[in-house]
Protein backbone atom coordinates (compact mmCIF):
# COMPACT_ATOMS: atom_id res chain seq x y z
CA UNK A 1 0.00 0.00 0.00
CA UNK A 2 1.42 3.39 -1.01
CA UNK A 3 2.15 6.10 1.56
CA UNK A 4 0.83 8.82 -0.72
CA UNK A 5 -2.68 8.64 0.76
CA UNK A 6 -1.65 8.62 4.43
CA UNK A 7 -2.05 12.40 4.99
CA UNK A 8 -5.58 12.24 3.58
CA UNK A 9 -6.41 9.20 5.69
CA UNK A 10 -5.11 10.92 8.82
CA UNK A 11 -7.19 14.01 8.04
CA UNK A 12 -10.27 11.82 7.63
CA UNK A 13 -9.52 10.18 10.99
CA UNK A 14 -9.41 13.60 12.66
CA UNK A 15 -12.76 14.52 11.13
CA UNK A 16 -14.35 11.25 12.33
CA UNK A 17 -13.10 11.84 15.87
CA UNK A 18 -14.06 15.53 15.96
CA UNK A 19 -17.59 14.84 14.69
CA UNK A 20 -17.94 11.55 16.63
CA UNK A 21 -19.02 9.40 13.74
CA UNK A 22 -18.46 8.22 10.19
CA UNK A 23 -21.76 9.56 8.89
CA UNK A 24 -21.16 13.07 10.23
CA UNK A 25 -17.62 13.06 8.85
CA UNK A 26 -18.88 11.94 5.46
CA UNK A 27 -21.45 14.74 5.35
CA UNK A 28 -18.84 17.31 6.34
CA UNK A 29 -16.38 16.08 3.71
CA UNK A 30 -19.06 15.64 1.02
CA UNK A 31 -18.20 12.00 0.32
CA UNK A 32 -20.01 8.66 0.82
CA UNK A 33 -19.82 7.11 4.27
CA UNK A 34 -18.16 4.07 2.68
CA UNK A 35 -15.27 6.25 1.53
CA UNK A 36 -14.68 7.47 5.08
CA UNK A 37 -14.80 3.94 6.49
CA UNK A 38 -12.41 2.74 3.81
CA UNK A 39 -9.92 5.54 4.51
CA UNK A 40 -9.76 4.66 8.22
CA UNK A 41 -9.58 0.93 7.49
CA UNK A 42 -6.73 1.43 5.02
CA UNK A 43 -4.88 3.58 7.57
CA UNK A 44 -5.22 0.86 10.21
CA UNK A 45 -4.02 -1.78 7.74
CA UNK A 46 -0.98 0.31 6.83
CA UNK A 47 -0.09 1.02 10.46
CA UNK A 48 -0.82 -2.52 11.61
CA UNK A 49 -2.86 -1.32 14.60
CA UNK A 50 -6.42 -0.26 15.31
CA UNK A 51 -6.83 3.46 15.82
CA UNK A 52 -10.57 3.55 16.53
CA UNK A 53 -12.96 1.58 18.72
CA UNK A 54 -16.37 1.52 17.07
CA UNK A 55 -19.76 0.99 18.67
CA UNK A 56 -23.25 1.60 17.36
CA UNK A 57 -23.41 4.95 19.20
CA UNK A 58 -19.92 6.41 19.19
CA UNK A 59 -16.30 6.07 18.21
CA UNK A 60 -13.29 6.46 20.48
CA UNK A 61 -9.55 6.45 20.01
CA UNK A 62 -7.42 3.47 20.92
CA UNK A 63 -4.05 3.99 22.60
CA UNK A 64 -2.43 4.06 19.16
CA UNK A 65 -5.10 6.43 17.91
CA UNK A 66 -4.41 8.85 20.76
CA UNK A 67 -0.75 8.97 19.71
CA UNK A 68 -1.46 9.91 16.11
CA UNK A 69 -4.60 12.04 16.59
CA UNK A 70 -2.74 15.36 17.27
CA UNK A 71 -0.84 14.93 13.99
CA UNK A 72 -4.03 14.02 12.15
CA UNK A 73 -5.75 17.10 13.61
CA UNK A 74 -2.99 19.40 12.38
CA UNK A 75 -3.21 17.92 8.89
CA UNK A 76 -6.95 18.59 8.77
CA UNK A 77 -6.47 22.16 10.02
CA UNK A 78 -3.76 22.86 7.45
CA UNK A 79 -5.96 21.46 4.68
CA UNK A 80 -8.82 23.74 5.73
CA UNK A 81 -6.50 26.77 5.83
CA UNK A 82 -5.21 25.95 2.33
CA UNK A 83 -8.76 25.60 1.04
CA UNK A 84 -9.76 28.94 2.58
CA UNK A 85 -6.76 30.69 1.04
CA UNK A 86 -7.54 29.33 -2.42
CA UNK A 87 -11.14 30.42 -1.98
CA UNK A 88 -9.92 33.96 -1.27
CA UNK A 89 -7.82 33.94 -4.42
CA UNK A 90 -10.87 32.93 -6.45
CA UNK A 91 -13.16 35.40 -4.67
CA UNK A 92 -11.12 38.42 -3.54
CA UNK A 93 -12.45 39.94 -0.30
CA UNK A 94 -14.46 43.11 -0.46
CA UNK A 95 -15.02 45.85 2.06
CA UNK A 96 -12.52 47.92 4.00
CA UNK A 97 -9.27 46.57 5.39
CA UNK A 98 -9.50 46.90 9.16
CA UNK A 99 -6.24 48.12 10.69
CA UNK A 100 -5.54 48.77 14.37
CA UNK A 101 -2.37 50.49 15.55
CA UNK A 102 -0.61 51.09 18.84
CA UNK A 103 -1.66 54.66 19.78
CA UNK A 104 1.77 56.22 20.36
CA UNK A 105 3.47 54.58 17.39
CA UNK A 106 0.43 54.79 15.15
CA UNK A 107 -0.13 58.53 15.42
CA UNK A 108 3.50 59.40 14.70
CA UNK A 109 4.53 56.68 12.25
CA UNK A 110 1.38 55.27 10.63
CA UNK A 111 -0.99 58.22 10.38
CA UNK A 112 1.21 60.15 7.90
CA UNK A 113 1.32 57.07 5.64
CA UNK A 114 -2.44 56.61 5.35
CA UNK A 115 -3.04 59.28 2.66
CA UNK A 116 -0.10 57.95 0.65
CA UNK A 117 -1.40 54.38 0.89
CA UNK A 118 -4.88 55.42 -0.26
CA UNK A 119 -3.35 57.25 -3.22
CA UNK A 120 -1.21 54.23 -4.11
CA UNK A 121 -4.03 51.70 -3.62
CA UNK A 122 -7.33 53.52 -4.24
CA UNK A 123 -9.16 50.19 -4.51
CA UNK A 124 -8.41 49.34 -0.85
CA UNK A 125 -10.56 51.34 1.60
CA UNK A 126 -9.28 51.46 5.19
CA UNK A 127 -10.80 51.42 8.64
CA UNK A 128 -8.12 52.63 11.07
CA UNK A 129 -8.31 52.48 14.86
CA UNK A 130 -5.53 53.75 17.14
CA UNK A 131 -6.15 51.28 19.96
CA UNK A 132 -4.16 48.13 19.25
CA UNK A 133 -2.47 46.13 21.97
CA UNK A 134 -2.45 43.04 19.76
CA UNK A 135 -4.43 41.15 17.13
CA UNK A 136 -8.08 40.41 17.79
CA UNK A 137 -11.30 39.82 15.86
CA UNK A 138 -11.93 43.54 15.42
CA UNK A 139 -9.08 43.98 12.93
CA UNK A 140 -7.39 42.31 9.98
CA UNK A 141 -3.93 43.77 10.65
CA UNK A 142 -2.47 45.10 13.89
CA UNK A 143 0.54 47.41 14.06
CA UNK A 144 1.73 46.89 17.61
CA UNK A 145 4.68 46.44 19.93
CA UNK A 146 6.19 42.98 20.31
CA UNK A 147 3.07 40.78 20.50
CA UNK A 148 3.47 37.23 21.80
CA UNK A 149 3.80 34.70 19.02
CA UNK A 150 0.88 32.34 18.68
CA UNK A 151 -0.29 29.61 16.31
CA UNK A 152 -2.04 30.72 13.17
CA UNK A 153 -0.58 34.25 13.29
CA UNK A 154 2.01 35.83 10.99
CA UNK A 155 4.27 38.49 12.47
CA UNK A 156 6.29 40.88 10.29
CA UNK A 157 9.02 42.80 12.10
CA UNK A 158 8.97 46.48 11.15
CA UNK A 159 11.88 47.51 13.31
CA UNK A 160 13.10 48.27 16.81
CA UNK A 161 13.28 52.06 17.23
CA UNK A 162 16.58 53.47 18.52
CA UNK A 163 16.26 54.82 22.07
CA UNK A 164 17.70 58.07 23.39
CA UNK A 165 17.96 59.93 26.67
CA UNK A 166 16.65 63.49 26.54
CA UNK A 167 15.33 66.27 28.74
CA UNK A 168 14.20 69.89 28.51
CA UNK A 169 16.78 72.66 28.64
CA UNK A 170 15.06 73.98 31.78
CA UNK A 171 15.46 70.67 33.61
CA UNK A 172 19.12 70.36 32.62
CA UNK A 173 19.82 73.96 33.64
CA UNK A 174 18.32 73.34 37.08
CA UNK A 175 19.71 69.85 37.74
CA UNK A 176 22.83 69.82 35.57
CA UNK A 177 23.69 67.78 32.47
CA UNK A 178 25.18 64.32 33.16
CA UNK A 179 28.61 63.87 31.59
CA UNK A 180 28.94 60.16 32.35
CA UNK A 181 26.40 57.34 32.84
CA UNK A 182 26.93 57.00 36.61
CA UNK A 183 25.61 60.54 37.12
CA UNK A 184 22.17 59.44 35.94
CA UNK A 185 21.59 57.90 39.37
CA UNK A 186 21.31 61.40 40.79
CA UNK A 187 18.58 62.49 38.37
CA UNK A 188 14.85 61.96 37.94
CA UNK A 189 14.53 59.22 35.32
CA UNK A 190 11.41 58.57 33.25
CA UNK A 191 11.56 55.06 31.80
CA UNK A 192 9.47 52.31 30.19
CA UNK A 193 7.60 50.07 32.60
CA UNK A 194 10.07 48.10 34.73
CA UNK A 195 9.75 44.54 36.02
CA UNK A 196 10.67 45.72 39.53
CA UNK A 197 11.04 48.95 41.50
CA UNK A 198 14.68 49.18 40.36
CA UNK A 199 15.44 49.85 36.70
CA UNK A 200 18.69 48.71 35.10
CA UNK A 201 19.98 50.96 32.31
CA UNK A 202 22.67 49.60 29.99
CA UNK A 203 24.83 51.96 27.89
CA UNK A 204 27.72 51.28 25.49
CA UNK A 205 30.34 53.44 23.80
CA UNK A 206 32.75 51.54 21.61
CA UNK A 207 34.28 48.90 23.87
CA UNK A 208 33.02 50.63 27.01
CA UNK A 209 29.98 49.32 28.84
CA UNK A 210 28.15 50.97 31.72
CA UNK A 211 25.28 49.68 33.83
CA UNK A 212 23.34 52.09 36.00
CA UNK A 213 20.74 50.95 38.52
CA UNK A 214 18.11 53.55 39.25
CA UNK A 215 14.76 53.94 40.98
CA UNK A 216 12.75 55.81 38.33
CA UNK A 217 10.53 58.76 39.07
CA UNK A 218 8.09 57.41 36.46
CA UNK A 219 7.85 53.98 34.86
CA UNK A 220 5.06 53.53 32.32
CA UNK A 221 4.45 51.26 29.35
CA UNK A 222 3.01 54.00 27.09
CA UNK A 223 5.83 55.92 25.32
CA UNK A 224 3.45 58.83 24.65
CA UNK A 225 3.08 59.35 28.41
CA UNK A 226 6.86 59.21 28.82
CA UNK A 227 7.27 61.78 26.06
CA UNK A 228 4.70 64.10 27.63
CA UNK A 229 6.36 63.85 31.04
CA UNK A 230 9.78 64.52 29.53
CA UNK A 231 8.50 67.51 27.55
CA UNK A 232 6.95 68.86 30.76
CA UNK A 233 10.42 68.99 32.34
CA UNK A 234 9.82 66.25 34.91
CA UNK A 235 13.11 64.48 34.30
CA UNK A 236 15.36 62.69 31.82
CA UNK A 237 13.27 60.45 29.57
CA UNK A 238 14.31 57.16 27.97
CA UNK A 239 12.34 57.34 24.73
CA UNK A 240 12.13 56.04 21.17
CA UNK A 241 14.12 58.53 19.10
CA UNK A 242 11.35 59.13 16.57
CA UNK A 243 9.06 60.49 19.32
CA UNK A 244 11.71 63.04 20.34
CA UNK A 245 12.79 63.99 16.82
CA UNK A 246 10.72 67.16 16.51
CA UNK A 247 11.49 68.34 20.03
CA UNK A 248 15.22 67.82 19.48
CA UNK A 249 15.10 69.64 16.14
CA UNK A 250 13.35 72.67 17.64
CA UNK A 251 15.47 72.80 20.80
CA UNK A 252 12.61 72.00 23.16
CA UNK A 253 14.48 68.83 24.10
CA UNK A 254 18.19 68.06 24.37
CA UNK A 255 20.02 64.75 24.08
CA UNK A 256 21.70 63.47 27.22
CA UNK A 257 24.86 61.35 26.93
CA UNK A 258 24.46 61.44 23.13
CA UNK A 259 27.78 59.66 22.58
CA UNK A 260 26.50 56.58 24.44
CA UNK A 261 24.27 53.95 22.82
CA UNK A 262 21.20 52.42 24.43
CA UNK A 263 19.30 49.20 23.72
CA UNK A 264 16.52 49.84 21.18
CA UNK A 265 12.95 50.45 22.25
CA UNK A 266 10.37 47.66 21.98
CA UNK A 267 10.06 46.20 18.48
CA UNK A 268 7.19 47.24 16.25
CA UNK A 269 5.39 44.52 14.27
CA UNK A 270 2.67 44.03 11.70
CA UNK A 271 0.52 41.08 12.77
CA UNK A 272 -2.23 39.24 10.91
CA UNK A 273 -3.82 35.80 10.77
CA UNK A 274 -2.14 33.21 8.56
CA UNK A 275 -5.38 32.62 6.69
CA UNK A 276 -5.11 36.22 5.40
CA UNK A 277 -1.74 35.64 3.74
CA UNK A 278 -3.50 35.23 0.38
CA UNK A 279 -5.47 38.45 0.90
CA UNK A 280 -3.98 40.96 -1.55
CA UNK A 281 -5.19 43.89 0.58
CA UNK A 282 -3.25 42.65 3.60
CA UNK A 283 -0.08 42.03 1.63
CA UNK A 284 -0.26 45.42 -0.09
CA UNK A 285 -0.73 47.21 3.21
CA UNK A 286 1.96 45.32 5.14
CA UNK A 287 4.53 45.70 2.34
CA UNK A 288 3.76 49.42 2.03
CA UNK A 289 4.03 49.99 5.77
CA UNK A 290 7.28 48.01 6.02
CA UNK A 291 8.84 49.96 3.14
CA UNK A 292 7.99 53.31 4.72
CA UNK A 293 8.16 52.76 8.49
CA UNK A 294 11.54 51.01 8.51
CA UNK A 295 13.37 54.11 7.18
CA UNK A 296 11.40 56.34 9.57
CA UNK A 297 12.71 54.37 12.55
CA UNK A 298 16.35 54.91 11.60
CA UNK A 299 18.32 57.19 13.91
CA UNK A 300 18.74 60.63 12.38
Amino acid sequence: MTLIWVPAQLAVLAKVVDLNGFSAAARSLGVPKAAVSRAVADLEQLLGVRVLERTTRRVSLTSAGKLIYPHAKRLMEEAEIARAQIARLRSPPTGPLRVAADPAYGRVLLAPLVPRFLERFPQVPLELAMNATGLDESCDVAICVAPARSEGVTQRLLGAPPAVLCATPAYLQERGTPSRPQELAGHDLLVPEAASAEFRLLLTRGNQRAEVRIVPKLAVSDPAVLHAATAAGLGIGLLPEFLCRQGLATGRLRRVLAEWNLPPAAALNAVYRQDLEADARVQQFVEFVAANIVPALALT
